[in-house]
């Protein structure tokens, strides 16, 4: 009975919202006013209480798990500071999981509600009871690879960099918890620089934030089916392979272009190069530690990694970009165009006309924000045009990466930054969602005529 009164109730209460993109936004606005409230606070800095800006910024960066910075986390936020900062990335992560996977299981499975997505009282496909356990098994997954991760990071910096049992426990659950949701604080002002060179900071690093990224649908199709490649569905399959060949292409131009820099991976050995290349690569899958300076990378190297970032990770995951979905679909739209198809195949199944219109309504989308995103910056800011598109990118494909320009944007720009990181994460999402769910079969076809393109 109790359960009942709670179905009806979160129904009624959801029902209040007109389409499922308002709970998403809502959510997280309120999420980002809360962490505001909180880092304002004087017990959550160590000097001052921070600026309306500095902590709105620091709220937004956190909840939509970018991780960029204008202040340094380790100096301006005092313990219970870095705690608010933890807690909203954890929050953060683990709704932006739920929310997504629960969104493609919905529209996987064609449910035919037109609103009210999550009062699901009222849908025959997915109750009450299979939205609770897939949000247990998102939550239980998500903090049993972060326990993992900590667990190793801790015991490295306990025994390789003598640590104390608390201080290194405190740090390998806070850079866990920053890897495995794609957030990119740190709490050295160089981030993970120092650590360049180690292979056990670095690849654990790098696998919380593999695995991460993947995606809950993904990883549990994986657990399932992994000794059988042929029998993955296509988001599955579209996901681990192009994930794998971005970041093997990636390690490969970043080695290619930073190798005999000396301000970069000049001074690290062969393997220290490679490690460094490997860890760079990855990490502009929208997650935002970094081993090297960014700023000190070669002009090719940004490029590399504006083109990363805008790819981004998995669909529901912690990532952002357009996601590799999103860029394996449109590869294929274009492989078939070149053959002279009529059809876009991916292996043995066709794809939905509907999904080849969303992935090219959501890039180009995608490519608008980020160009009047930064015409605005280059007016408003007296920063170079690949310095700038690199900023942008980067929140807005919530990576948190930077070249060290965002701390010294003014106020203004800073709250561009604010704007396109709670539009990335946000939007990418609902969008992709409220499209899937706004496909109309229509009962007649007009004329058709060709126009000249090209």
């Amino acid at each position: 009975m109790a359960f009942s009164r709670r179905a009806r109730w979160t129904a009624a209460v959801l029902s209040r919202f007109h389409h499922p993109a308002q709970v998403v936004v809502t959510s997280f606005g309120l999420l980002v006013l809360a962490g505001t409230f909180l880092l304002m606070q004087p017990i959550s800095t160590v000097g001052p209480a921070a600026t309306a800006v500095e902590a709105l910024f620091t709220a937004t960066s956190a909840v939509t798990v970018t991780g960029l910075a204008i202040v340094d986390t380790q100096s301006h936020w005092s313990v219970f500071g870095e705690v608010v900062i933890a807690g909203l990335v954890q929050v953060g992560g683990l709704g932006i999981m739920t929310f997504a996977t629960l969104f493609a299981v919905i529209v996987g499975r064609r449910v035919g509600l037109r609103f009210r997505l999550l009062a699901q009282a009222e849908t025959s496909m997915l109750s009450v009871a299979d939205v609770r356990s897939i949000a247990r098994r998102v939550v239980v997954f998500s903090l049993s690879c972060e326990a993992v991760f900590a667990a190793v990071l801790a015991g490295r910096w306990m025994i390789g960099y003598g640590e104390p049992f608390g201080q290194a426990t405190y740090y390998g659950v806070f850079h866990s918890i920053m890897a495995f949701n794609h957030a990119g604080f740190a709490l050295w002002p160089d981030s993970l620089t120092r650590f360049v060179a180690d292979p056990w900071i670095s690849l654990t690093a790098s696998a919380a934030v593999i695995v991460g990224g993947l995606g809950f649908p993904v990883v549990f199709e994986l657990m399932r089916t992994w000794r059988r490649p042929g029998t993955w569905s296509i988001m599955t399959r579209l996901t681990v392979w192009i994930s794998l060949a971005l970041l093997a292409i990636g390690t490969l131009f970043l080695l290619v272009a930073e190798w005999d820099n000396p301000k970069t991976f000049g001074p690290l050995d062969d393997g220290g190069k490679l490690l460094a290349a490997f860890f760079a690569s990855t990490m502009t899958r929208s997650a935002g530690l970094n081993s090297v300076d960014i700023g000190q990378m070669e002009t090719s190297s940004l490029l590399v990694s504006d083109v990363l970032m805008f790819i981004g990770g998995a669909s529901a995951s912690t990532a952002g970009g357009i996601r590799v979905t999103t860029f394996g679909v449109l590869a294929f739209v274009i492989w078939a165009e070149l053959r002279g198809e009529p059809r876009v195949n991916i292996g043995h199944r066709r794809v939905a006309d509907s999904v080849q219109r969303q992935a090219i309504a959501i890039s180009l989308l995608s490519v608008a924000v980020v160009v009047v995103a930064t015409y605005v910056l280059l007016v408003i800011s007296p920063f170079a045009l690949d310095q700038v598109l690199f900023e942008v990118i980067s929140a807005f494909t919530t990576t948190g990466l930077s070249t060290g320009i965002t701390a010294q944007l003014s106020p203004a720009g800073q709250i561009v930054l604010t704007l396109l990181m709670f539009m990335g994460r946000t939007g990418t999402l609902t969008l992709g969602t409220a499209l899937a769910m706004q496909e109309r079969t229509r009962r007649y076809e007009l004329p058709e005529e060709r126009v000249l393109v090209g």
